[in-house]
């Protein structure tokens, strides 16, 4: 871990925040990416873990890639092999890790998230806004394309036609937009967004963590799979969630009519 992403738990829920807002927290030129790497490959093994809140600190959520590093790979200073390798060891790890990380992540998006910043927003499950949050995908201003999976990404989020639209214009868009469009599912006032995303989180965590987890799994393969694959496939997980220990708790407290207890919280 890093002091480029902040990693904090509260009960079963932990908060990353991208920490560089005088950068207003750039992906690249940083060690934010490999923050985030750290960050993932520790939830994922830490079972009290139930939902996971991304934000950014200051007034920006994200403004995508380092300008300055921009200007180095324009001027030839780098070369283009190395380019390559560098978003496939860099910035490309994200979105495998992120977008595969089995507990649900909601991007609570506190400004600008613009270019790779949009991007990572769309690797998350749920993403809530800021009405001060702004929205682009930007890549193309500046002479380049996708370079993280946003290609891939966006268009699952807001649809073929829209994520064209913005992918070929760059042009902005507020959160008012962004909730028509459904980029998110709800727009916020500023000093509500993390009220809002943790009250979210609690309602994600209450749940058995097991069929959260397992429900997601299957979410994430629907985007790719067929039909009858995916059905398989949700009955072999549908026999591991119905042996859970959670499950039979579920159901005793149903029939009690009292309120489950699903495992227990980790301390702050």
């Amino acid at each position: 871990m890093n002091d480029d992403i902040l990693y904090r738990q509260k009960g079963h829920v932990v908060t990353l925040t991208m920490n560089q807002p005088e950068q207003r927290n750039p992906l690249t030129g940083n060690r934010i990416v490999e923050g985030f790497l750290d960050a993932i490959d520790r939830i994922q093994q830490d079972q009290s873990v139930r939902a996971v809140i991304v934000t950014g600190a200051g007034s920006a959520f994200s403004c995508g890639g380092n300008i300055k590093e921009m200007e180095r790979q324009a001027s030839g200073e780098i070369g283009g092999m190395d380019i390559r390798q560098g978003y496939r060891s860099g910035i490309q790890r994200l979105p495998l890790a992120l977008f595969t990380l089995e507990v649900p992540v909601i991007a609570a998006i506190n400004g600008s998230a613009i270019g790779a910043g949009l991007d990572v927003a769309c690797m998350c499950d749920i993403r809530i806004a800021s009405t001060q949050a702004k929205f682009a995908e930007s890549f193309v201003k500046l002479g380049l394309i996708p370079g993280d999976g946003g290609a891939w990404l966006l268009p699952r989020v807001v649809g073929l036609s829209r994520a064209a639209e913005l992918t070929f214009t760059g042009r902005t868009i507020d959160a008012e937009q962004a909730l028509a469009w459904d980029l998110v599912s709800r727009v916020v006032p500023a000093d509500e967004l993390l009220t809002a995303a943790h009250e979210l989180a609690a309602q994600i965590a209450a749940n058995p963590p097991h069929a959260v987890r397992l429900a997601k799994r299957l979410m994430r393969e629907a985007l790719h799979t067929r039909l009858d694959t995916l059905l398989e496939m949700s009955a072999a997980f549908q026999v591991l969630a119905h042996q859970a220990p959670d499950h039979k708790e579920a159901v005793a407290a149903f029939l009690e009519k009292r309120a489950p207890v699903f495992g227990m919280a980790k301390e702050d």
